[in-house]
């Protein structure tokens, strides 16, 4: 499996590797049961860094793409095509919008919500 990421575009490289892995499962490049490089083979590969493949692997496994078998390695989950459309961000997109209306309608200001949001994400990242 060889993942292309493109620096010039504005989708984070994490979310390329996620799109591409899923990319490869709907089109039936990887299949369930079978395993992905490890984090450090794409990692050198992609000449990116090790943590931007290990989040990428956390969201996939998030959406029920991969599974972790400790040192044996990464593989495609055998229903792993039921999941390729979850979009997490969207659904936090979503989310966010819907608070920050309800903030703005009680008279919060933007830089209000921002500081407020920074602050608890600092605090709940402790």
């Amino acid at each position: 499996m060889f993942i292309e990421l493109d620096n010039g575009v504005d989708t984070p490289i994490y979310q390329q590797i996620v799109e591409q892995i899923k990319l490869a499962v709907e089109c039936g490049e990887l299949e369930p049961g079978q395993q992905i490089p490890s984090i450090r083979q794409i990692a050198h590969d992609a000449d990116v860094n090790p943590n931007t493949v290990a989040k990428a692997y956390k969201i996939l496994e998030r959406d029920q793409v991969i599974e972790s078998k400790g040192y044996r390695g990464s593989f495609i989950k055998p229903k792993a095509s039921q999941f390729l459309h979850q979009n997490m961000h969207s659904k936090v997109e979503k989310e966010l919008l819907a608070a920050i209306g309800k903030l703005r309608q009680i008279g919060a200001i933007d830089s209000e919500i921002r500081n407020s949001f920074n602050a608890i994400m600092k605090k709940n990242s402790e």
